[in-house]
């Protein structure tokens, strides 16, 4: 919507303004979108990414990805690297020496009972044109081509200026509010003052990209996500894009000795790589090289009035395990919906707050993870501080730092507050603060997950012909607050039926008389574990604890 200021100036009016249009800020747009927000997104570049980065989407992605429908799409760009899976470590690759560090990221295929979703390799340069495809589809106004100059907040929102960087045309954006998902080096974050901790900069790389028809060859049949080359005279990381002839290169970069980017050229890149696989004549044809700079920071807070952070705004982490994009996209998902509830008018602005208090202590302790994988698998270039080891990158696995995060504090009652962010294993058995379980369903005739119910309002689940569903369309009616309410069994009144042999409640951790409350992210907010006397009052005090009416 445009209007005109009292200086004439037309105005866009929209109720959030997305700053930054990679990953992070892409995902934003998504889930917006499928809450039926209207925003406006910006970004300085012309168009999406053109690089291979940022590759491993986590399971606990892909599910969010799933919810949002678009899934099969990503599958369907990713289908490339479909079989690739696993991390080797070698001083080379001409010969059978080396390690696996792990062969297959789903041995045994046991993640199939955790989650209705898998990991996916999709590389950023073919993720983002699914997701801006996607977005463009729900009704997002994306512009690209497009700067943010400046910005001011008041009581009421936030006023933009952007430039066109094509014309050169000044316009001005009138939000309810910013999401910044502008990069580590984010000028947002820079304008409000927002300092940030941890250990800083880890080491350095040059990704370089290129072509050799050959090297599929040396490979063979060791389909890796990446492989690790130890050589002392060329260490670096190898990375298919294509597994015939389209490659990434990773090479240690030095900075802090002096190094310039300028002095990888292409015959040392090449020369680097020869030597790196191990191969003196291989057929090494540059195509493009980028400075990367691996961190460990958090922002001191995520908000400042009516802006918040997100991704490498707001947080910086080894790539090891690709756990920065993921959490980034894991941040967006997490706000959109609590921005959906407020410009709703179900919650108040409150619930914005919890966005911090969920969020920054999940990028704290992965980042930290994140840190210690690197030591475990001697990234490229990384020199860790004295006394460092990756004991506790190995601690229980990837999948509990991906999955099994929790959210001892924010929008939940009931949490365990002492309990880890990032816990030793995967436990989720439906406690509050924790991902809710995943089941398998039958939903008019359709078989369905237990968390492709959750996306656009609160969820009660309980036993067919339960009092709790009665109570839930009352408090729905009174408070104004969405609840889709559930009743699952095998009986003729269910509105689920589990899968034989499965028993929905005792893997939430309630009676069979119990009900469960989870929020549009498929988090637990609150469970009562047996019989009410009132259903309808206990179910009230805990919807008017968790969101405050307006």
């Amino acid at each position: 919507m445009n209007r005109s200021d009292t200086a004439g100036e037309a105005v866009h009016r929209t109720p959030v303004l997305i700053v930054g249009g990679s990953l992070v800020g892409l995902s934003m747009s998504l889930f917006l979108g499928r809450h039926g927000v209207p925003h406006t997104l910006v970004e300085r570049h012309a168009g999406t990414s053109v690089h291979p980065r940022g590759r491993g989407n986590n399971v606990r992605t892909m599910e969010l990805f799933r919810t949002a429908g678009v899934d099969r799409r990503i599958e369907q760009a990713a289908s490339v690297l479909a079989g690739n899976h696993g991390i080797l470590q070698t001083p080379g690759l001409a010969g059978d020496e080396g390690e696996w560090l792990f062969r297959e990221i789903d041995p045994g295929g046991g993640l199939a009972r955790f989650s209705p979703a898998g990991w996916c390799l999709c590389s950023q340069n073919d993720l983002e044109p699914v997701l801006l495809r996607s977005a463009r589809e729900l009704g997002g106004d994306l512009r690209f081509g497009t700067e943010m100059m400046s910005f001011d907040q008041d009581p009421d929102g936030v006023t933009a200026r952007v430039k066109s960087r094509e014309t050169g045309e000044h316009s001005t954006v009138r939000a309810d509010y910013l999401v910044a998902a502008d990069g580590p080096r984010s000028p947002v974050r820079e304008q409000l003052g927002i300092g940030r901790n941890g250990p800083g900069d880890l080491f350095h790389n040059v990704s370089v990209t290129f072509t050799s028809r050959d090297l599929a060859g040396v490979v063979g049949d060791r389909r890796f996500i990446v492989c690790y080359l130890t050589s002392p005279e060329a260490d670096g990381a190898l990375l298919p894009v294509d597994n015939r002839e389209r490659w990434v290169f990773h090479a240690p970069w030095h900075p802090e000795h002096g190094e310039t980017i300028e002095e990888f050229t292409d015959e040392r890149c090449a020369a680097h790589i020869r030597r790196a696989v191990g191969v003196p004549d291989l057929d090494v044809t540059i195509t493009g090289r980028a400075a990367w700079h691996a961190a460990e920071r958090v922002a001191e807070r995520y908000a400042d009035g009516r802006v918040f952070l997100a991704g490498d705004a707001a947080h910086e982490m080894s790539p090891t395990g690709a756990f920065g994009s993921n959490t980034g996209i894991q941040d967006a998902h997490n706000l959109a919906w609590k921005l959906a509830a407020v410009l709703g008018g179900w919650a108040a602005p409150a619930l914005l707050g919890t966005y911090d208090a969920e969020r920054r202590p999940v990028a704290e302790a992965t980042g930290a993870r994140a840190s210690s994988r690197s030591v475990e698998h001697s990234h490229p270039g990384y020199t860790p501080a004295d006394g460092a080891t990756g004991a506790a990158g190995r601690k229980g696995g990837i999948l509990n730092v991906a999955l099994g995060y929790r959210y001892p504090g924010g929008a939940v009652l009931g949490a365990d507050t002492a309990a880890p962010v990032v816990p030793d294993a995967l436990a989720l058995t439906g406690e509050p603060g924790t991902r809710a379980p995943h089941l398998w369903l039958e939903r008019a005739g359709t078989r369905v997950s237990t968390l492709d119910l959750y996306e656009r309002s609160l969820v009660l689940l309980s036993s067919c012909d339960s009092p709790w569903q009665t109570a839930a369309a009352e408090v729905s009616a009174d408070l104004g607050v969405p609840i889709d309410a559930y009743g699952l069994g095998d009986g003729p009144g269910a509105d689920l039926t589990p899968d034989p042999g499965t028993d929905w409640a005792a893997a939430h951790g309630v009676s069979p008389d119990g009900t469960v409350l989870i929020r549009p992210d498929g988090f637990v907010a609150w469970r009562h574990e047996i019989h009410s006397t009132d259903p309808a009052k206990t179910l009230r005090e805990a919807i008017t604890a968790l969101f405050p009416p307006p």
